[in-house]
């Protein structure tokens, strides 16, 4: 697969963007959330794994993978802009089948963690680049591929555990990296040491998007949020306020949304930078992940 069609598209949009003005990436759970957020002008759309889990009943982890590309593919049916899947650990899947799988449900980009599902641990980082350097050959450059990196998720507290598996996913073919859980005051030293856009996490009452600009010198954020309350208040958001939690009925959850946020990387002017996702924290109020 190399036809790069709408995932030129999403990717191009975390490129060129000023500081303090996110990309927003709504994370929507079903077919009706992503028709909210698409008609209120959000030009892409992501998938939280852990929203989708709760919307069918599961708990996070734990939605088998055919319910899983099921629901990206009537997210993807419902709606005319991109959508970037969070597919957790690949289920299993070879290179080939999981590219194919999100290709068939219309996902044009997708989250990878490094985390071992049946063990808890995290794998081995030359494994995991060997498995996203299958991917990106399978996918070409039809995918978006996000690296999510569980070392602050696994009491790996430092830096330099999640910059050597940053450097060895960039060198795969990831177009993103996810620090999950990695501390607010560590997002600019991370952003500084890699190349790529960056996630980052954010807790209720946490910055608003003015605070994001020292971590984008010159590039881009990004960002997304799901929601079905009326589009009034994420326009609001979109367009500059802070994160407003909103209720997921189906899911008894709280709203998501995701921030990518582009700044000056070792690999040159405006090629590092920060991505992250507000996503339901245990309090049910909307978090940055």
């Amino acid at each position: 697969m190399t036809s790069a069609g709408p995932a030129a598209t999403l990717r191009a949009l975390h490129h060129g963007r000023r500081p303090g003005d996110p990309l927003v990436l709504p994370n929507v759970w079903d077919a009706a959330s992503a028709r909210v957020f698409a008609d209120a002008g959000f030009p892409a759309l992501a998938t939280p794994s852990a929203g989708i889990a709760a919307s069918l009943g599961y708990a996070d982890g734990r939605t088998p993978a055919d319910e899983m590309f099921a629901a990206i593919a009537r997210i993807v049916r419902a709606v005319d802009v991109p959508v970037t899947a969070d597919v957790e650990a690949g289920y299993g899947l070879s290179a080939e089948e999981l590219v194919g799988r999100l290709a068939e449900a219309g996902a044009v980009g997708c989250n990878l963690e490094d985390s071992d599902h049946a063990t808890g641990a995290l794998r081995d980082p030359e494994e995991q680049a060997a498995w996203l350097a299958e991917v990106r050959a399978a996918a070409g450059d039809a995918l978006v591929l996000n690296a999510r990196i569980d070392t602050f998720l696994r009491g790996e507290r430092g830096p330099d555990a999640f910059v050597a598996r940053a450097r060895a996913y960039t060198e795969a073919g990831a177009d993103c990296l996810y620090p999950i859980l990695a501390p607010p005051e560590l997002l600019p030293e991370l952003a500084a040491a890699v190349s790529l856009p960056l996630n980052a996490l954010a807790k209720p009452g946490g910055p608003p998007r003015a605070n994001w600009a020292p971590w984008a010198r010159p590039g881009s954020p990004s960002a997304a949020a799901s929601s079905s309350r009326p589009r009034r208040p994420w326009r609001r958001w979109r367009d500059g306020c802070g994160p407003t939690p909103a209720t997921d009925p189906t899911a008894g959850r709280r709203a998501a949304v995701q921030v990518r946020v582009r700044g000056r990387g070792r690999g040159g002017a405006g090629r590092g930078g920060a991505h992250g996702a507000f996503a339901p924290g245990p309090d049910g109020t909307a978090a940055l992940r």
